[in-house]
């Protein structure tokens, strides 16, 4: 059963036999077969007589209830249909920041049964083309300030033939074809094993990969862990840090808010003195962002009281997009008196499923097995091994890989578990310890050293603002432990420092895993989402 007229997704996605095994569990996840993400997560909301509740909200912009952005959802659907000929399975591409209109662009794709290929703002013509040809995309809603990119992508990849751009004031631009049609829209009655969304990895390896998600993929993720970790409520305010297009911040910025009646704040730019602030003006109660924004944050966060132990907003805050360290948890906790949040997700699953909450998390741990997934550290044979034991962590649940025609699926996917790359320790309570990427265990003299591990160390150091910790080869030891180093501002660097710092992380963790060379950088190289690009402290640019 399908609804969509273009089978492009379907004719692609990976054989049965290299797809995962799924898990339905919980009476959460018993979905119907005919399912419209955009009809659960927006549509009910003004069914239910309760369309004017506040639903977004962005600085310098009126706020939006569910009613406001159903209205201009279906409108867009109506120009996708109606003025450019989008049938269902249709690709179309989305770029802009996070902003109400993008994200009625995302619906509005839904609504007709499309597919929405969500790109980071900062892509450029190349990698746009990357996109469209690996997707097949004919269709594009693109923000007007960032048109310039994507018209030069367009021009060489001609299978792009139709596009629009919205916050344009024009006579051409969206809003005004959207001023055109109805505020009333009959979405598509989609299959809920109907592709609706291909998210791209965000490139931590230098190999982004294109990952297949059903609408089902999407509710199920609403049920598992925003409802057994989360547990937010209707009268909660979200805010974070990510691009719309990273699904870290699709989940936690639009369709977990959306859940369960909750409003969410859009910030084109959210770095952390921007966020600090928004905090205070939109009184968010609900906070996603990546590790280093929080340590960043933290003294700012002290001095104005924004935790609520303090008598402030936040209420809880998650992170995730890459390795919390002990240091920071610590840090932000004594900063707000806020436990945060951890868990690991993954493009490939969607969003996250091994986290804790505030309860239950404990310093140096992920946390357990979100509830809807099952998770297990297997050896190089694919064998569980005993708690305590290191070895590469294997996943199932509701949602699970496919990759869009790609040879790399054989490798994630392997009898029914999705391997993560993750290296994990699972201790006698059930709880993960990240240890590494499976890439970045560092093996020096014949002992195993984890980045994590010696990052944190570092990160208690007064003079360290960040830092990244890799292997580089070494003729004695096979390879040696390098931290490159940002100093905080009223420190030196300089041999006295690097020392400093080398004798610190001995009486910290054990004294074999000390970074026998140290580099400073003014910054780190990372992904737009916040990620640590590892693979470029490897493989420097010229």
């Amino acid at each position: 059963m399908t609804a969509h007229v273009d089978t492009f997704a379907r004719d692609n996605l990976p054989p049965v036999a290299q797809q995962p095994e799924f898990l339905f569990d919980l009476p959460s996840l018993q979905f119907p077969p005919l399912l419209n993400c955009a009809t659960e997560l927006l549509d009910r909301w003004i069914e239910r007589g309760q369309g004017d509740r506040t639903c977004l909200r962005a600085p310098g912009r009126s706020d939006w209830t569910y009613a406001d952005l159903q209205r201009h959802a279906n409108r867009i659907a109506h120009v996708l249909v109606s003025d450019l000929g989008v049938v269902p399975g249709n690709r179309v591409l989305l770029r802009g920041p996070n902003n109400p209109m993008m994200v009625a662009c995302w619906f509005a794709v839904m609504k007709v049964g499309g597919i929405a290929v969500t790109t980071m703002p900062l892509l450029r013509a190349k990698e746009l083309g990357q996109v469209i040809d690996k997707g097949r995309v004919t269709h594009a809603l693109c923000e007007h300030a960032l048109r310039a990119e994507l018209e030069e992508a367009a021009r060489a990849h001609p299978t792009l033939a139709q596009v629009r751009f919205f916050n344009d004031p024009s006579g051409t631009g969206l809003e005004a074809h959207m001023a055109h049609h109805s505020g009333h829209f009959d979405n598509v009655a989609t299959a809920a094993d109907d592709t609706c969304l291909f998210a791209f990895t965000s490139g931590t390896t230098g190999q982004p990969k294109a990952t297949m998600h059903f609408h089902r993929d999407l509710l199920a993720s609403c049920a598992c862990w925003p409802e057994h970790v989360l547990k937010a409520r209707a009268d909660d305010v979200f805010m974070g840090s990510p691009p719309l297009a990273f699904t870290f911040a699709l989940g936690g910025l639009v369709l977990f808010p959306m859940s369960v009646g909750a409003s969410t704040v859009l910030l084109e730019q959210a770095s952390p003195p921007q966020l600090l602030d928004a905090i205070g003006e939109f009184g968010a109660t609900v906070l996603f962002t990546a590790p280093t924004s929080y340590r960043a944050m933290a003294e700012g966060a002290r001095e104005r009281r924004l935790g609520a132990p303090q008598g402030g907003p936040l209420k809880k805050c998650v992170s995730a997009g890459e390795v919390l360290p002990a240091a920071t948890r610590a840090l932000w906790k004594d900063a707000t008196g806020i436990e945060l949040i951890d868990g690991i997700g993954a493009t490939e699953m969607f969003h996250i499923f091994i986290s804790a909450d505030e309860a239950h998390a404990r310093p140096g741990a992920t946390g357990t097995v979100v509830p809807g997934y099952r998770a297990r550290i297997v050896d190089e044979a694919g064998r569980e091994v005993s708690p305590g034991t290191l070895g590469r962590l294997a996943v199932k649940g509701p949602t699970g890989c496919r990759y869009l025609d790609d040879p790399r699926q054989a490798d994630y996917v392997r009898h029914g578990w999705n391997y993560t790359s993750d290296a994990y320790i699972m201790d006698a309570d059930g709880y993960f310890h990240f240890q590494s990427r499976v890439d970045d265990m560092i093996v020096s003299a014949g002992y195993n050293i984890g980045s994590p591990e010696v990052e944190d160390a570092l990160l208690q150091h007064p003079a360290v603002a960040e830092c990244a910790v890799i292997g580089v080869p070494d003729a004695e030891r096979g390879q040696i432990v390098k931290a490159y180093v940002v100093v905080k501002p009223g420190h030196e660097a300089g041999a006295v420092l690097v020392r400093e710092l080398q004798d610190y992380v001995k009486r910290t963790i054990a004294p074999y895993k000390y970074p026998r060379a140290v580099e400073f950088l003014d910054q780190l190289p990372r992904t737009e989402t916040g990620k640590l690009q590892r693979f470029r402290l490897r493989n420097p640019a010229p």
